[in-house]
């Protein structure tokens, strides 16, 4: 018995160990941040874009969530992205505009979708989840565009106010503070999001995605638990909304569109699932060239887009990054070679 209780001791501080070790900011993160905080002082005319590629990455961010982590795949998020814009922009007209209570209010709007969609989503595999995911999306979309009454249908809803941030900060034509807010905004929910994956939490998720019926059966609540992440990631599709219509001020019925959703996969398919940062890089990434291309080619940038998306697929990510490494090594090898010989002469 005591050589039992010491086992599970040393397994569990192993365990708390990995943990920590898995939670450790790595460099290339303190920079990705900090690169983030920067253009707001380096690029002062792009803030507008850049609002657009944080509000972008944060529902990449929601999705890769329930993709990334719990193996859901999900072609409807842009269904808690809407509900949440739609609600935090009519709370902004019938409540007040404060943006923070707005923020909340698209979360709880978000999860209140997801929580219910969450069940339906259980019944069936892959296939079915990606039906019934399109499916509410598709239905939200005809409910909001019928019912003009309440989110202006086809016309947009209009007349949408939002106060200074703080009461000082006021949101400006030009995304300053639209870019600070979002930005801060988006570093919280991912420390939120890093906690979660790291945590036993996460852990069970990720065992859930690589084998649910192994995962069952070592005591793991698997139905919960995907309930749980899918919620969680409605909150976010929710924020990520409410900011859309807090630094545009306007909303048109494409925040429920299928465009939306398929957009973040595309993001996911640049960046990579399942480590947090793919959502963002691929955001980034995908709005840089789409804004590119666009000015370029305003005709056909759609279809260069289309081109570098299906090449980007059958190249694959791993095989630059493993050129790039190959040719470090290369030249490492190159410079000790250089070196003996300088010595050896």
């Amino acid at each position: 018995m005591a050589h039992i209780a010491l086992n599970s001791i040393s397994s569990s501080a192993d365990v708390r160990a990995c943990l920590r070790r898995h939670s450790r900011w790595r460099i290339l993160e303190v920079l990705f941040w900090a690169a983030a905080l920067g253009a707001y002082f380096l690029l002062p005319n792009q803030h507008l874009i850049l609002t657009e590629i944080v509000i972008f990455a944060l529902l990449a961010l929601s999705i890769d969530l329930v993709l990334g982590y719990a193996g859901i795949v999900t072609l409807g998020q842009s269904a808690m992205y809407g509900v949440g814009a739609y609600a935090s922009g009519l709370f902004s007209i019938w409540v007040t505009g404060e943006p923070i209570s707005g923020l909340l209010i698209g979360a709880l709007a978000g999860a209140l979708i997801a929580f219910p969609t969450s069940f339906l989503l259980l019944r069936g595999a892959d296939l079915t989840r990606l039906m019934v995911t399109l499916g509410v999306a598709a239905v939200l979309l005809e409910v909001a565009n019928q019912a003009g009454w309440l989110t202006g249908g086809a016309d947009g809803l209009q007349g949408i106010s939002i106060e200074p941030l703080f009461g000082k900060f006021e949101f400006d034509l030009y995304g300053h503070t639209g870019y600070a807010y979002s930005l801060a905004v988006l570093f919280c929910l991912f420390l939120l999001a890093r906690l979660i994956v790291s945590s036993p939490f996460g852990y069970s998720l990720k065992a859930i995605r690589d084998n649910p019926l192994r995962a069952s059966a070592i005591g793991i609540p698997v139905r919960a638990r995907l309930v749980a992440i899918y919620t969680l990631s409605g909150a976010y599709a929710g924020i990520a909304g409410a900011l859309f219509t807090q630094t545009q001020q306007f909303i048109s019925l494409d925040v429920l569109s299928f465009q939306k959703s398929a957009d973040g996969l595309m993001v996911l398919v640049i960046g990579g699932t399942g480590y947090l940062y793919g959502g963002m890089v691929g955001a980034l990434v995908y709005k840089l060239i789409q804004d590119l291309l666009s000015s370029v080619t305003p005709q056909y940038w759609q279809f260069w887009l289309g081109v570098l998306l299906v090449a980007f697929v059958l190249i694959g990510r791993d095989r630059p990054h493993r050129v790039i490494q190959a040719a470090s090594r290369w030249m490492a090898r190159g410079e000790t070679g250089t070196n003996s010989k300088g010595g050896a002469s």
